[in-house]
């Protein structure tokens, strides 16, 4: 099984973005929870606020802190781990690239142009390739980078959300 910070060569970056999509949806809907609850608290401590209430607004600004340097980590992580293995997979193909298409131009038979033509569709479609890898790097980096914000969010609502009590309503008789 994969860890967390590992991650397969080729990713559907539709899949990544898809998540990254839903995962800030939920962060949203969280943090607007959270501001309420918070905005309540703040209004109703007034100018006097409790022991608990300070510890809970310190707590605020500390946790927008840590999840920020977590996610610049995260993010910064991702990036500068497939940075050097992309730029030198780039470079590869494009000298690759220009390589082929000089053989191909100069070609003399045709049983060569074919077989340089070939050599130069393979190096394309690695060209390509690379792209697709690029585009799922980003995506990684954009979840990884969301992961700490939304484990805030998300904890935070559940632990600040109002205890709902159900009431028993008495049956109603039949008249």
């Amino acid at each position: 099984m994969l860890s967390p910070s590992a991650s397969p060569r080729f990713v559907n970056p539709l899949m990544v973005w898809t998540d990254f999509a839903l995962k800030t949806g939920e962060m949203f809907m969280s943090s607007g929870a959270v501001i309420q609850i918070r905005t309540q608290r703040m209004a109703s401590a007034g100018l006097t606020p409790s022991a608990a209430d300070l510890a809970e607004f310190h707590l605020m600004g500390k946790e927008k802190f840590e999840a920020a340097n977590e996610s610049t980590a995260a993010m910064a992580d991702e990036l500068g781990n497939k940075q050097f293995m992309l730029m030198n997979s780039v470079v590869q193909h494009w000298v690759g690239s220009v390589a082929a298409l000089f053989a191909l131009a100069a070609s003399t038979t045709p049983a060569q142009a074919m077989t340089h033509h070939s050599a130069f569709v393979d190096s394309a479609t690695r060209s390509a390739a690379t792209v697709s890898q690029l585009t799922s790097a980003s995506a990684l980096a954009a979840q990884r980078g969301l992961h700490p914000i939304h484990a805030k969010a998300t904890s935070n609502a559940k632990r600040l959300a109002p205890v709902v009590v159900k009431v028993a309503r008495a049956p109603i008789a039949a008249a």
